[in-house]
């Protein structure tokens, strides 16, 4: 899944919830589910998304949506073989944001 996101040091609830097509509600979900979620929050308790669980989100919806993992399995997925699952995701997240910028260049032709 590529997820386009401007560089900043924190996201809000809903530009993330926003990027990756699904509810507030579903992120605040996963953020009580996993523990590799942890978003700072402001005194009025309203959650900042660092870059890190930005990535750590898209894992999470790699396993979880796209290929279809309960949430036991995905948490297995996480703790188990985080290192090389990471890496192998991180190689097709790389992938997938390198053809949506050639799809832009196509259309631009």
């Amino acid at each position: 899944m590529y997820i386009e996101l401007p560089d900043k040091r924190y996201y809000g609830i809903g530009e993330v919830a926003k990027a990756f097509g699904v509810n507030t509600s579903l992120i605040r979900f996963w953020e009580k589910e996993f523990d590799v979620l942890k978003p700072k929050k402001n005194a009025k308790g309203n959650r900042k998304f660092t870059p890190e669980d930005v990535k750590n989100l898209k894992f999470i919806y790699h396993l979880v949506k796209e290929r279809g993992f309960t949430l036991e399995g995905a948490k297995t997925q996480l703790k188990e073989e985080k290192k090389q699952a990471l890496n192998n995701f991180e190689i097709i997240s790389k992938l997938e944001g390198i053809k949506g910028q050639l799809i832009k260049i196509k259309e631009h032709l």
